[in-house]
């Protein structure tokens, strides 16, 4: 269901921006205006950005091979990695040089003044119910997670990165309505230039939180905390008396490693040993469904480490 719901969220931002991205060029041809000119590139970047989810989503599909025993799951963190340098680069970089250069260059908009300001309305509204799908499809699986939090710990990257373009998105619109109405009311260019620069900032802003957490992803990230609790307690039982460690790791959003010594009565024999690790995978899987991947290594606990040597996880 994440899946489904961050496709649905992607989709209707790549849509929403698509159309944008066409009215605002058509309203900087018509105006020169330099916020018009950011905000198309910075549509047409978030468009490109959502076409590249849907094509790491896709990949990340692929069966595991030989060379990549488990699996593709990680091109979906490579593609938002990639996301977030389209956006510093062709967003935020690209706006910051217009504003330069409308600012050492200014110049009102001396035609078809009223264009920017339907086109920006317009693009609010549409840009709003983007912003408003994310946050519904977000809703059904951040629980009661702050949105900061969520943001931090998703592991699936298509959310996080739609709300925080559609949310820069927004903001950038308001930038480019202030700076567009100020150079139409006192007839000084350097506003207009002033909504670009602020445009730019917010986009290289938005680029770098990207980058930090697709870059974190991409590392490898263990599982949340209450999967991580979730598997801790379904391990022990049936010829599995408790959990010496315990690894976890995201192969993909939706596919988890786990790797666990465990102690084992000293009395089981070979076959009550591979009966209890059975039993046990068969219980985690059923505690979390993503626990696809399950390494279990049998051990007995040795008297003068059961004191010191607690069950451990990964940090959340």
């Amino acid at each position: 269901m994440a899946t489904e719901g961050s496709t649905k969220a992607v989709v209707t931002a790549m849509f929403a921006n698509l159309g944008i991205a066409v009215t605002k060029f058509v309203a900087f041809l018509l105006t020169a205006s330099s916020s018009m000119l950011a905000e198309s590139v910075h549509s047409v970047a978030d468009t490109s950005n959502q076409a590249l989810l849907l094509l790491g989503g896709k990949r990340a599909k692929r069966a595991a091979t030989p060379e990549h025993p488990f699996g593709y799951g990680r091109e979906r963190y490579v593609y938002g990695f990639i996301v977030s340098i389209v956006l510093f680069s062709l967003g935020g970089l690209f706006a910051l040089y217009e504003a330069w250069h409308k600012w050492a260059d200014p110049h009102p908009i001396d035609s078809w003044h009223w264009v920017p300001i339907v086109v920006l309305l317009v693009a609010i509204v549409l840009e709003g119910l983007a912003l408003r799908t994310a946050v519904l499809e977000s809703n059904r699986v951040r629980g009661s997670r702050s949105w900061a939090r969520f943001i931090r710990t998703a592991k699936a990257p298509e959310l996080p990165v739609i709300l925080l373009e559609d949310l820069g998105a927004l903001c950038g619109l308001v930038f480019a309505l202030i700076g567009v109405t100020m150079t139409l009311i006192t007839g000084e260019g350097r506003w207009d230039a002033a909504g670009t620069a602020m445009i730019g900032l917010l986009l290289i802003v938005i680029a770098a939180v990207l980058a930090v957490e697709m870059k974190s992803l991409l590392i490898g990230e263990s599982a949340t905390r209450e999967h991580q609790s979730a598997i801790a307690k379904a391990l022990p039982g049936d010829g599995v008396e408790s959990v010496i460690h315990l690894r976890t790791l995201h192969l993909g959003p939706d596919e988890l490693l786990v790797a666990a010594k465990v102690a084992i009565s000293r009395s089981a024999t070979g076959t009550d040993i591979a009966m209890a690790i059975d039993a046990a995978e068969r219980r985690v899987r059923t505690a979390v469904p993503i626990a696809q991947v399950i390494y279990l290594e049998p051990d007995v606990r040795r008297a003068e480490k059961d004191a010191e040597q607690e069950p451990t996880t990964d940090a959340g």
